[in-house]
């Protein structure tokens, strides 16, 4: 008899640093939490900050279903004057947005202080 499979956990922390709201994800995104991060980047994105960093660092796994709602926070922005930044340095998120081309289209950082750093654009 095989136990049940355990569900899928994704936790998104925001965090305000000036005009800049960081949301801390870690846990797995897929078909089943990718909804979860949208709605909390959309939240956040309500306020119009100055920066949105997405921090990635503490996820484990990142599907198809999650590149979506990267891709999505991103289109959500383009109609702001808020610029997304997008934390992603381990082997879990930053191989699938490479492999997709996303790395190209997604401003991307290793490090969330990197990515708090960076100035805004103008």
């Amino acid at each position: 008899m095989n136990p049940d499979p355990q569900p899928t956990v994704l936790l998104v922390d925001a965090e305000t640093h000036g005009r800049a709201v960081v949301l801390l994800v870690s846990g797995e995104i897929d078909v089943m939490t990718a909804s979860q991060l949208e709605e909390s980047a959309l939240r956040a994105l309500e306020d119009t900050p100055a920066v949105l960093v997405v921090d990635l660092s503490g996820v484990t796994f990142l599907a198809s279903a999650g590149l979506a709602v990267l891709v999505g926070i991103r289109k959500a922005a383009a109609h702001t004057p808020t610029d997304v930044r997008f934390v992603a340095a381990a082997p879990a998120t930053l191989r699938p947005l490479q492999l997709m081309g996303l790395d190209q289209d997604l401003a991307l950082y290793p490090t969330r202080d990197e990515a708090l750093t960076d100035a805004p654009p103008s």
